[in-house]
């Protein structure tokens, strides 16, 4: 897959964004074998789609792209991602001018559009590439769309071969590749590392729960990113019905996250002290497994009562979270496929996501609309705190009634944090259920390009 730009002085052939308004004064424009080819194409700009050009010499030299009309514009993003599988192979370049942030998001697509998942079958597709326009951040871009595609990567690969131990090992080179230390607690070490819900949720599988620990950086701001790492997830005893089970390879989204947004910020050399921690676990069913109305005791020392084993990422963040917690990180940010509730609240396109500082969900939100990565600041109701206690233990894994899952979740996972001020959790679906520009049906990452645009701000570091 093409995941870089073509050399911005390479022999390029134009081409031309063209909206459904300006279709007609932009073919009056041209020359007039081309305007004539135009017209006679019935070319209606509709977005994405590509009319080819024709040379004095009959052979392609140039493109018209749809952008289809304003009123729609704002329907697709990244709508040249499905440039590069649709052009013939080869070097381009837009030859309609974009303001900055136009280009990044043209730029982006075009790369993410290089993505495909081909480990088990099929062939990448040739792909046409882009010479960059020259406003564009062409180190940034590209580590945002490898950083991508490394969580696409990821999830997409089956639980049969992305379990606990092949999360680890994808962990393992990354820290090689950029230097970065780490450290795994395995097994029953969890209980004497006292990380006690993490060991009960994965002990009933063969493939050991662990904890992966990452570290990279002796300077600046404290960041730490936790990602949810449920290989799979049957449920428990509490079994997921098989129409439930079907995507749940995809329960490692958050750890998958985390760990293609700590790609780009070990590839954009951000001047923090990096910490990434992965509860990395299979939810199996078996002898060992954890079951309803049993009652686990934390890390934080809080009990936790079990009224549904299929409740359990909360479990396992709860006490990377307190581990995390220890440390009093300038940001703390942890990232999860954890409620069904957030994808009615707010559908598989938009992220999700909880904290108490204001400052913090500003930054977010803003950071959202320029990377065009959609997130949504959700509240944290202190009237629901009563909802997620039980009476015999110091917590529910599972409320009663059905209403508010996403934020009762996220009021459970602030419990486990106290002394770290700037908290925030994202509660992602981590898949794309249909086809769209640059992003294939498949694992997806959401959220990623949010944060990273909003770190310079909320770490007080210079713009990468």
């Amino acid at each position: 897959m093409s995941l870089a730009f073509a050399p911005s002085d390479s022999p390029s052939r134009p081409l031309h964004l063209v909206s459904a308004e300006a279709l007609a004064g932009w073919r009056d424009a041209q020359p007039p074998q081309v305007a004539a080819w135009v017209a006679s194409s019935r070319f209606a700009a509709a977005a994405g789609e590509i009319l080819l050009l024709p040379g004095p010499d009959g052979a392609c030299a140039g493109a018209a792209f749809g952008l289809g009309p304003a009123a729609r514009r704002g329907r697709v993003r990244f709508l040249l991602g499905s440039a590069p599988a649709s052009l013939p192979e080869g070097d381009w370049h837009l030859a309609t001018p974009l303001d900055p942030a136009e280009a990044d998001e043209a730029a982006l697509g075009w790369l993410l559009g290089g993505y495909s998942f081909t480990r088990y079958g099929g062939k990448p597709p040739v792909l046409a590439r882009l010479a960059p326009p020259a406003s564009v951040d062409v180190r940034r871009l590209e580590a945002i769309a490898v950083g991508e595609c490394l969580t696409r990567d990821l999830i997409n690969t089956p639980a049969s071969d992305m379990g606990p131990a092949e999360l680890e090992a994808a962990a393992r080179d990354l820290a090689d590749r950029f230097g970065a230390g780490i450290s795994v607690v395995e097994g029953a070490d969890l209980l004497t590392g006292n990380l006690p819900m993490i060991h009960a949720v994965g002990r009933a599988s063969p493939r050991q729960p662990r904890l992966i620990d990452l570290r990279h950086g002796r300077n600046g701001p404290r960041l730490t990113l936790v990602g949810k790492g449920v290989c799979f997830d049957t449920g428990g005893l509490d079994l997921k019905p098989a129409s439930s089970m079907g995507l749940m390879k995809k329960d490692m989204g958050g750890a998958a996250t985390v760990l293609g947004l700590a790609r780009m910020i070990l590839a954009l050399e951000l001047p923090v002290r990096l910490r990434v921690l992965i509860p990395a676990v299979e939810n199996s069913v078996g002898g060992a497994a954890f079951r309803p109305q049993d009652i686990l005791t934390s890390r934080k020392g809080l009990t936790v009562e079990i009224n549904n084993t299929d409740a359990e990422g909360r479990l396992v963040l709860a006490d990377a979270l307190a581990l995390a917690d220890e440390e009093t990180p300038d940001l703390l940010v942890s990232m999860a496929t954890l409620t069904g509730a957030a994808r009615v609240a707010v559908g598989p396109d938009i992220a999700p996501f909880f904290t108490r500082d204001p400052s913090v969900a500003r930054a977010l939100s803003e950071a959202g609309e320029t990377s065009r990565d959609p997130v949504w600041h959700l509240p944290l109701h202190t009237p629901y705190e009563a909802m997620i206690e039980p009476g015999i233990a110091d917590l529910d894994n599972a409320p009663k009634g059905g209403f508010a899952g996403a934020v009762t979740a996220a009021l459970f996972l602030h419990r486990f944090v106290t002394g770290t001020p700037r908290f925030v959790h994202f509660d992602i679906f981590g898949w794309q259920p249909a086809a769209a520009p640059g992003r294939p049906v498949g694992g997806v990452g959401q959220g990623a390009r949010a944060l990273l645009a909003a770190l310079p701000g909320l770490l007080d570091l210079s713009d990468p």
